[in-house]
């Protein structure tokens, strides 16, 4: 039995995916996977698809407090799980990036804690392994990903917007930090 995670970690819209098989040298599904996000969005908090698991982000009065929570309810995902890839720093990230740090340290403090074994992947590195680009933008992955699964994620959570966004471009990348870990650990298996 192998059961695996990817995250793709983030201050408004975490998202992790969980691949559950039976045997190692099983294949990596869509189906064998099981999604949980947050977000601050009400319709979306719901779930989707009989997989993908959607919840309100928790209210917070500093952020200390909210570093505690996304990181307390992404370890409670990671019930059972044998190994967990997380997405490395963006070098071309804007904003809050001293937030994004602090809060992703408190969350891999929290999985070394939990002594479940961790890889650290750099973004290029997932969006190459997906589209064949390592500066794949969010709709080259949205693209990538439903033409390898057959679901548009985009027409069942969110079919009113235009543009690929959240929840569903952090499904993907968390799909894909999955994948890719799935992948490396077959390929040290032979």
């Amino acid at each position: 039995m192998m059961i695996i995670a990817g995250i793709d970690y983030s201050l408004r819209g975490p998202a992790i995916c969980v691949f559950t098989s039976l045997q190692k040298e099983e294949k990596f599904t869509f189906n064998r996977c099981q999604f949980y996000f947050l977000t601050g969005t009400k319709k979306y908090a719901d779930d989707f698809l009989g997989n993908i698991h959607g919840r309100r982000l928790m209210d917070y009065n500093c952020e200390n407090e909210r570093y505690d929570s996304l990181s307390e309810w992404a370890v409670e995902q990671l019930y059972g799980v044998e190994e967990v890839a997380i997405e490395g720093y963006s070098m071309g990230s804007k904003g809050k990036v001293f937030n994004i740090a602090e809060n992703t340290g408190v969350l891999k403090y929290r999985i070394w804690q939990s002594r479940i074994p961790m890889t650290i992947t750099p973004p290029t590195v997932i969006k190459k392994f997906a589209t064949g680009k390592g500066n794949a933008d969010k709709e080259a992955m949205y693209q990538a990903f439903k033409k390898e699964t057959k679901i548009d994620l985009k027409k069942e959570i969110s079919p009113d917007k235009k543009d690929v966004g959240n929840p569903v471009s952090d499904i993907i990348d968390s799909y894909y930090e999955c994948k890719h870990l799935h992948s490396s650990l077959i390929k040290s298996l032979t």
